[in-house]
């Protein structure tokens, strides 16, 4: 029986994370950078948590809506 210290089928790659999000790989590397998701180094390769890929929920781009002035 083989043993492993983390479950494969819970991490995926950049690419694959991005193919889940519906976003550039690109996209997914300036999360990364951000700290937006947990990273695993296997055989140099960074993983992303699949859960965290899955569940993130991103921020809204621009500025903040003044609700004083908006209407």
């Amino acid at each position: 029986m083989s043993t492993y210290l983390f479950k494969p089928d819970e991490w995926v790659s950049q690419a694959e994370a991005a193919r889940i999000r519906g976003v550039s790989r690109q996209a997914i590397a300036r999360l990364v950078a951000k700290g937006r998701f947990r990273l695993l180094k296997a055989g140099g390769r960074p993983l992303l948590k699949r859960s965290d890929v899955e569940n993130y929920k991103s921020e809204m781009a621009g500025r903040p809506v003044n609700e004083r002035n908006n209407g």
